[in-house]
């Protein structure tokens, strides 16, 4: 009687364990469930020039959704797409050495310029590479001094606004805007850019922005003002500069510089998404997936 007492307690005590984790199951799918709600699609957001979710095959272009198609060509090679995207079930790797481009007569309302000009760009990158000055995405060709917008990862430096100085900094996203297309004048390089304080992990899946609202430069990371005293925000007046019909090409992953492509990402993008407005944070949090971001920021 015992040994039956026992395995009528066991069996009970499996019954309520199998049940009670059923239920957790349950209630992480509800959360989960929930945090997918929460997160805004860019084509419900007022200003949207186009968003990709980059769940096309390698070899294929990527389509913009929104209301302009333009179509993102792949360079040096195929693109290969992942599985655990953002927007789907995939997302695109990009290799270093590998880049996505519009060129330029074909860049259309992307090509924001002028003394009112605004942008907003958000991408969600999971970053694989260490490699200093990573391009996400924007309108920014060095070369031949067509620089306009552009987001970045990973610069070794940053700028403090009230002394035009640069200082080490590592892992951070960076909103570069110009308003002249050449160097930041008086210096070798532009140095007109927002700093963010938060180190962008390796291997996680991270919604980064930049916003500039003709006057100051802004970097989100996950939502948020990613607020770091006298580099972000930054201040940047001027507008955005027009580099007409021979200006740059639009590109994910790399740019122009020294004469060659350069700055590569390395890594996976689940989602682009550039707008012609300067977002309010309550949006960048919705788009991150946040909901409403705490009112004290």
């Amino acid at each position: 009687m015992k040994l039956q007492f026992g395995r009528v307690a066991t069996f009970g005590l499996v019954s309520a364990v199998t049940s009670w984790c059923f239920l957790m199951g349950s209630m992480i799918s509800i959360s989960r469930a929930e945090d997918m709600v929460q997160r805004v699609s860019p084509v419900q957001i007022e200003g949207l020039i186009a968003f990709w979710d980059f769940q096309e095959t390698a070899g294929q272009p990527r389509l913009s959704q929104g209301p302009n198609q333009l179509a993102l060509q792949e360079q040096n090679g195929p693109i290969q797409r992942v599985k655990e995207g953002v927007f789907g079930s995939y997302a695109a790797r990009i290799q270093q050495g590998q880049w996505l481009m519009i060129d330029r007569p074909d860049v259309g309302a992307l090509n924001l310029h002028g003394r009112e000009a605004q942008v907003t760009v958000v991408a969600w990158v999971r970053r694989k590479s260490k490699s200093n000055w990573q391009a996400i995405a924007g309108l920014w060709d060095e070369t031949r001094g067509k620089r306009q917008y552009c987001l970045f990862l990973n610069a070794p430096r940053g700028t403090k606004a009230s002394e035009m100085q640069r200082y080490p900094l590592a892992n951070r996203a960076h909103g570069h805007v110009s308003s002249v297309g050449g160097p930041t004048p008086g210096e070798k390089y532009c140095i007109t850019y927002s700093s963010g304080a938060t180190e962008i992990p390796l291997a996680e899946w991270t919604c980064v922005a930049m916003s500039y609202d003709g006057q100051t430069s802004r970097v989100y990371v996950n939502g948020k003002l990613d607020s770091l005293d006298d580099y972000n925000p930054f201040l940047a007046p001027g507008g955005l500069f027009d580099g007409k019909e021979e200006g740059a090409a639009f590109t994910v992953g790399a740019v122009h510089r020294s004469n060659e492509w350069g700055n590569f990402f390395g890594g996976d993008i689940g989602g682009l998404a550039i707008f012609d407005r300067s977002l309010h944070e309550t949006e960048l949090s919705q788009l991150a997936g946040n909901g409403d971001p705490d009112e004290s920021h």
